[in-house]
């Protein structure tokens, strides 16, 4: 097999290629025509809306290798491959209730329960509060940028909603 830079590549079907893992860690795509990519990674291109469809394998650089509409639709292992390797890059708690808030105005301290366990963090400003959707979604940004989802807004627990609220 034959080592292929980015200038050379070409877009491939998820059928035409597989991926495995070199020495160090990294991801290697290996099509059907023996090409070879070295460090290739997945991105997703709605990560909060739909983490598990159109996902693209890319180079280093950026470069599109593939394109896969439905990551259920790749074979294992490969599949497997490709849910690890976002799962290392992809940091995004959810937050299951809102605690408590220093203060009303910004910046201000939150203190939060999410899916990764209790924490407190500073948020800058309202803007730093986002709508994703029209379902209730959140994405909030503290001050490090670290990125807090919020999946349900009106499902939260009315004390944690209550703050919210003033803040939207």
């Amino acid at each position: 097999m034959n080592t292929v830079t980015a200038r050379q590549q070409v877009a491939v079907s998820i059928t035409d290629f597989i991926l495995e893992r070199d020495a160090m860690g990294k991801l290697i795509l290996s099509t059907s025509a023996g090409q070879r990519y070295v460090g290739v990674l997945p991105v997703r291109a709605f990560p909060i809306q739909s983490p598990d469809e159109g996902i693209s394998m890319v180079t280093p650089d950026g470069e599109e290798l593939a394109w896969i509409e439905k990551l259920s639709d790749v074979a294992q292992p490969s599949q497997t491959l490709i849910r690890e390797e976002l799962a290392t890059r992809e940091f995004m708690p959810v937050i299951s209730e809102i605690v408590g808030v220093t203060s009303f105005s910004t910046p201000c301290t939150w203190s939060v329960t999410t899916d990764r366990g209790a924490t407190d963090f500073v948020l800058r400003g309202d803007e730093d509060i986002r709508r994703i959707g029209t379902d209730g979604c959140l994405l909030i940004a503290d001050s490090h940028g670290i990125q807090y989802l919020v999946r349900d807004q009106f499902a939260l627990n009315a004390h944690s909603k209550k703050i919210l609220d003033r803040f939207l």
